[in-house]
């Protein structure tokens, strides 16, 4: 079962990662994780990454794709994998294609989980923390007893500053402009299924469930 996860800021694209490796067993395989992993190894990607990373710069397409090739060859890909952060342009999802097809596999799915603006943005701009003692709430799913008071130290709740509504806004816009070819380009293949991310967290993992009970009929 090979997967390719998406969605936006606040989707709860973590949540469902987390229980699609816990039923299935295929791993979790994120960008981060890839340039740590070819960086500890001192791998020859992995030290061209990291003189890249070192000044700050974007690591190359070529150095990428090289990692997630390195990567997808392993042995624990056999029985699939989890990819989420890669890709993220249509020439990384091109890149993406070839690797698979020189692997002899290919993409079962590409899953977005799609959840509408104002929804995102009350997740995302909920959030407040503890000044004192560093407890997190949300003020929507998880709210304080008191309003503003931490209901652990009776501390002063804030909200950080990538959190308010102008900042979530910009990186929501970004993503938007980010995906929307790549989502385009996976439905042109017929991979992309879009699983409603508004419901209960349990629900939209039935959902997903579901599609992936259709591979193993």
């Amino acid at each position: 079962m090979n997967l390719v996860l998406m969605g936006l800021p606040g989707a709860g694209k973590g949540t469902q990662a987390e229980k699609i490796v816990d039923k299935y067993g295929i791993p979790h395989i994120s960008t981060g994780d890839m340039f740590r992993a070819a960086i500890k190894g001192e791998t020859e990607l992995g030290l061209k990454a990291k003189s890249f990373m070192d000044k700050g710069e974007l690591v190359p397409d070529e150095v990428t794709i090289g990692i997630v090739r390195e990567r997808l060859s392993k042995d624990d890909c056999e029985k699939g994998f989890l990819l989420d952060g890669f890709p993220r342009t249509v020439p990384q999802a091109e890149a993406l294609e070839e690797i698979l097809a020189d692997l002899n596999k290919k993409i079962n799915f590409v899953i977005n989980i799609d959840v509408n603006h104002e929804i995102l943005m009350e997740r995302l701009t909920g959030r407040r923390i503890c000044k004192d003692c560093g407890a997190t709430y949300h003020l929507v799913f998880n709210p304080p007893a008191k309003e503003d008071s931490c209901d652990r130290c009776g501390g002063e709740l804030y909200q950080r500053a990538d959190d308010n509504e102008e900042t979530v806004q910009t990186r929501l816009d970004v993503n938007i402009k980010q995906t929307k070819p790549l989502l385009d380009f996976y439905d042109t293949k017929g991979y992309l299924r879009n699983i409603d991310g508004r419901q209960d967290i349990d629900k939209v993992f039935t959902d997903l469930d579901r599609l992936f009970g259709g591979l193993h009929e």
